[in-house]
């Protein structure tokens, strides 16, 4: 049987797009085993339909929870939680952290072209520095 959908309170403030706020909650209900291994999560249209919100949108949350390793698709059957004390550790989500990064940069006016230029910039005179105190 399927949970009833949780209530969500999306910040419109935020600089994180809703996929991400939606995405970043359902993993912490699956961290927090809200959502049991093996569970199977709501449909994307019954979500989206639940949060008055666009079905894209939990597409993409659900797609980033299966490529951060939280859930499995199994084609025609759902969507269904794992179980994360049996997936290896994969230590701070720097794809994740990465990808808000960007994100940033691009609502902050920043070009992609840009977004490298800056993290060159940075990396470089940290680099300096840590060498400088050895």
């Amino acid at each position: 049987m399927v949970k009833e959908t949780p209530i969500f309170d999306f910040d419109e403030q935020s600089t994180l797009p809703l996929w991400v706020q939606l995405r970043d909650r359902m993993a912490y209900l699956i961290s927090s085993r809200y959502y049991e291994p093996g569970e199977k999560l709501p449909t994307v249209r019954k979500f989206a339909a639940d949060l008055h919100i666009a079905y894209n949108t939990v597409s993409k949350a659900y797609m980033g929870l299966e490529r951060d390793g939280y859930v499995t698709t199994m084609r025609g059957s759902g969507v269904f939680v794992n179980d994360l004390a049996s997936l290896p550790d994969m230590g701070p989500r720097v794809d994740l952290m990465v990808e808000e990064f960007v994100l940033s940069c691009l609502e902050k006016g920043m070009s992609y072209e840009d977004i490298p230029k800056i993290v060159s910039k940075h990396v470089r005179r940290m680099r300096k520095e840590n060498e400088e105190k050895k």
